[in-house]
């Protein structure tokens, strides 16, 4: 366990902003992470728990208490069955899936950010989310002051939600486990219309497992959505926004404003309609790289918010409130943002 005074958190998140902690600790077992979390309730320490920080936006500020880093690490496969150490490189451990040939996570390859992150945001993209894999998630409660092992099914999982991300006080994840599949080398069955044009197959077709893994990087490649230093368009905390879900009587109200537009619209359960914060964003007139300032919307991808290398987190939030108030003015659609906020708001 390593601890730092006044230590900078920018360079560990990837959008790279943020002030310095007061306290830093880097755990690396889980009886660490424990023992620190128990530590700072006990003394009434204000605690900020974070992983690969690619879904973090941290204020100027920084953070005036003890902020744990969670990078322990385990990799166990027991058939179809696997077990993640919280701190495990997600991207890395959907490869390794891959090469072992089984399927369920492949679409989500390429996601910034640490395993534990997977379950409190329900991580997903094209088609896929670890809602449909996850078994059980063991956790530390800080509320019971104990360790417990909480079934896919009680982690109340949605659209970029859980029950985790709905007490964000109570829950430190430890350990994530998966039920994958042996599907013969093949996917799961091709979901998003972009990857099945894409691999030129239908929807609800399987394909090779490794080429839908590598077909997945391609596509978010493109988008500035895998990590590389050296392209500022991936200094982002991936898509900012949220796709607006909408009840009847508000897609009535989007629809009445849209004129001659025709946006995406995909069921999301009955009385409800989700959009794109993507098209939203673009048809309001943000196009990719709007922006001046040393932060930016991505040159590739409209739904980024970039760090251009000098920016400040209050030159960020400044474009994502312009954005924000831009899209509600055209389209009266309220976007919510995706990544946490520690010590600032929109």
């Amino acid at each position: 366990m390593l601890e730092e005074l006044d230590a900078p958190l920018a360079p560990l998140t990837t959008l790279r902003l943020g002030g310095p902690a007061r306290r830093l600790v880097t755990a690396t077992t889980d009886a660490e992470v424990v023992d620190v979390v128990r530590t700072a309730d006990e003394a009434g320490e204000p605690l900020l728990v974070i992983g690969g920080g690619s879904n973090l936006v941290i204020g100027d500020g920084g953070f005036d208490g003890t902020v744990l880093r969670v990078a322990t690490r385990g990799f166990a496969l027991d058939g179809t069955r696997l077990e993640l150490a919280a701190g495990e490189v997600w991207a890395e451990a959907v490869a390794r899936t891959v090469d072992a040939g089984l399927a369920g996570v492949e679409f989500l390859a390429g996601i910034p950010g640490s395993a534990g992150a997977t379950p409190v945001q329900n991580v997903g993209a094209y088609g896929q989310e670890v809602a449909e894999t996850i078994t059980e998630v063991v956790a530390y409660d800080r509320l019971l002051k104990e360790t417990v092992t909480l079934a896919g099914p009680d982690c109340s999982f949605s659209y970029r939600h859980s029950r985790f991300k709905a007490d964000p006080d109570r829950y430190v994840v430890l350990r994530v486990r998966f039920g994958l599949a042996d599907a013969g080398g093949q996917s799961s069955p091709v979901k998003y219309a972009e990857v099945a044009r894409t691999l030129g197959v239908e929807a609800g077709e399987r394909v090779d497992l490794r080429t839908a893994h590598e077909t997945v990087l391609r596509l978010r490649a493109g988008k500035g959505m895998v990590l590389d230093p050296a392209d500022h368009d991936t200094w982002s905390a991936g898509s900012f926004f949220t796709n607006p879900i909408l009840a009847d009587r508000q897609w009535g109200a989007f629809m009445d404003r849209l004129g001659d537009l025709r946006a995406p619209a995909y069921p999301a359960g009955e009385g409800f309609t989700k959009t794109s914060a993507a098209w939203l964003i673009d048809n309001a007139g943000f196009k990719k790289g709007h922006g001046s300032g040393p932060a930016t919307l991505s040159t590739k991808h409209t739904l980024a918010l970039t760090n251009r290398g000098a920016a400040t987190t209050e030159d960020l939030l400044a474009l994502a409130r312009e954005v924000r108030d831009g899209v509600r003015a055209v389209f009266g659609v309220e976007l919510v943002n995706e990544p946490v906020m520690v010590g600032v708001s929109l």
